[in-house]
């Protein structure tokens, strides 16, 4: 709800401070005293496109505040959040235009865009006029519309799930295409390359050991002989036969030699042990050393096959046996590949088939409601002199998506018989405010958190029509906020609070500015509206007259 306009310095406004009430508030005046004014600034801070030019001659900036008062529930609440700004129950708006044309926003005190502004904006005003592009004139929000007059709401949840259930199968179904197509563009090499590491079968760390092997066998013929000599010079007729007979002859005279010779003979006995150990481990070396040719052959064969595949593959020797297996199980998925289609699509026609039904029930409601909504329309219009008009709500088949299959527009005819077309380009100033308001009294429901504007929607009518309109924008701001500026007499009696709008000229300047006015003024204001400039006493009973009616 709209609490405060601080407006400075724009357009022929130099200060003004404007608070409004729950309810119906009028604002009057004579023509050009600066009503639309009012609303160009509501729109600036709204963040909505008007003019370009609105700071006030010889002013360095214009700035407008507008405060609102938020519900719990409200839905500024979410974008506020979005966005990261501070919230609460009070919703301060503030934008600055400096002369050159650069423009500033705040949102309770915090830096904003002007995209934020917008979006705000539609959770806070709803404006209805012969220029409503942002409400019942936009065919963009018709659709929307007739689900909330429909109580189409568990509805449309079935058909976003079902789309939502529909998209998934259908991009899980794609994936697994795409993902088939790519496999069987290589089949032939996944087949060929498997077929390759399987027959070769490399194992962890076999590349190290053939390495080593084949490096032992081909030093062996270089160091065999050496090895062989040197055995040889160990051996009986070596140094083992040398160090025995040096025991023995030791061991001969050991007794004649008091004891010297025990020591020396107990370590030729150790020695003969450890020549003995280094016997067997160059004998052991000699065995490894004596291969077959072809056996360094084999080894280099299947050492460079290996380190050929892994090069092929760009994979680590050792890998290889990983990769064959990565390979192995990408063949398995493709040969599996068609059953799993056939269950994803499927899944597919028993979603497009969910999509399919609830999207037909939801159209069922619109259509039902539809109707409906045409003959409250109707209704409506009677009051309002229009009794020979036609408001049709036409359903016509559009691309499927999360709200459905429908587009729905609103489209009226003046006269039975006339072609019908959207709103804005078939009635006149004064039947397009009059069909406005029927269908926003047929549409407003619980629309308490929005404040409603209609500007100048009584253009055109007077008399009855003009206090049927009255009536009926009184009863739309039942339990919430409405602001109309008008012309009429028997709409500003309806209203529950009453501003008029003066322009006046101060030291050569004119200025525009929003009187409040109670109940002895609104008696003369309604009596200027009734009568003109000069105001009689029939004028004054007249205007008594409407607002006690």
């Amino acid at each position: 709800m709209l609490r405060a306009l601080d407006i400075r310095d724009m357009l022929i406004i130099d200060r003004l401070e404007l608070t409004f009430q729950p309810g119906l508030n009028a604002l009057t005046g004579e023509t050009g005293a600066g009503k639309s004014i009012l609303l160009d600034s509501l729109g600036f801070v709204l963040g909505w496109r008007g003019r370009a030019e609105l700071v006030r001659q010889g002013a360095a900036q214009g700035e407008v505040v507008a405060e609102f008062e938020l519900t719990e529930d409200h839905a500024a609440h979410a974008i506020l959040a979005e966005a990261g700004l501070p919230g609460g129950e009070e919703l301060i708006l503030r934008r600055v235009n400096t002369a050159e044309g650069r423009k500033t926003a705040w949102v309770n005190d915090r830096r904003c865009s002007g995209e934020v502004l917008r979006a705000l904006s539609e959770t806070l005003i709803e404006l209805h006029g012969q220029h409503d592009d942002r409400g019942l004139l936009n065919p963009r929000g018709h659709r929307a519309m007739l689900d909330d007059y429909a109580g189409a709401e568990p509805y449309l949840a079935k058909v976003r799930s079902a789309w939502s259930e529909m998209s998934r199968a259908r991009k899980a179904l794609a994936q697994t295409e795409s993902a088939l197509a790519s496999m069987r563009a290589e089949e032939e090499f996944l087949r060929h390359s498997v077929s390759e590491l399987d027959q070769l079968d490399p194992q962890p760390g076999e590349d190290a050991e053939l390495d080593a092997r084949r490096r032992m066998m081909q030093g062996a013929e270089r160091i065999r002989d050496d090895v062989a000599r040197a055995f040889a010079l160990l051996g009986g007729d070596g140094a083992e036969g040398a160090m025995a007979d040096a025991v023995r002859w030791l061991e001969g005279v050991s007794d004649s030699a008091g004891g010297q010779l025990e020591e020396p003979i107990a370590a030729l006995g150790r020695a003969l042990i450890e020549l003995g150990e280094a016997q067997d481990g160059v004998d052991a070396c000699l065995q490894k050393l004596d291969f077959n040719p072809a056996e360094l052959e084999q080894a280099e064969e299947r050492l460079f096959a290996i380190r050929a595949l892994a090069r092929k593959h760009d994979v680590g020797p050792d890998d290889l046996g990983t990769f064959a297996d990565t390979l192995r199980d990408r063949l398995n998925r493709l040969d599996a590949g068609d059953a799993d289609l056939a269950d994803q699509r499927a899944t597919v026609d028993a979603a497009q088939a969910a999509y399919d039904a609830a999207a037909a029930n939801l159209s069922a409601v619109r259509q039902k409601s539809a109707g409906q909504l045409d003959a409250a329309v109707v209704t409506e219009l009677a009051p309002l002199k229009m009794e020979r008009a036609v408001f049709q709500t036409e359903i016509t088949v559009a691309d499927p998506g999360p709200e459905g299959i429908d587009a729905v527009a609103f489209t009226v005819a003046t006269n039975p018989g006339a072609p019908s077309g959207p709103l804005n380009k078939i009635a006149s100033g004064g039947e397009l405010s009059r069909f406005l308001l029927a269908l926003k009294v047929c549409l407003a429901g619980d629309d308490s958190a929005r404040t409603m504007i209609f500007d100048e929607i009584d253009r055109g009518v007077g008399g009855a029509t003009a206090d049927a309109v009255g009536r009926r924008l009184a009863s739309l701001a039942h339990g919430g906020q409405v602001l109309v500026v008008t012309h009429s007499p028997q709409v500003a009696a309806r209203a529950a609070h009453h501003w008029r709008v003066q322009k006046q000229v101060t030291d050569g300047q004119t200025l525009s500015t929003v009187v409040p006015l109670a109940e002895p003024d609104r008696v003369d204001e309604i009596a200027r509206m009734v009568a003109g400039d000069t105001i009689t006493d029939e004028a004054r009973a007249a205007a008594r007259a409407l607002l006690d009616a």
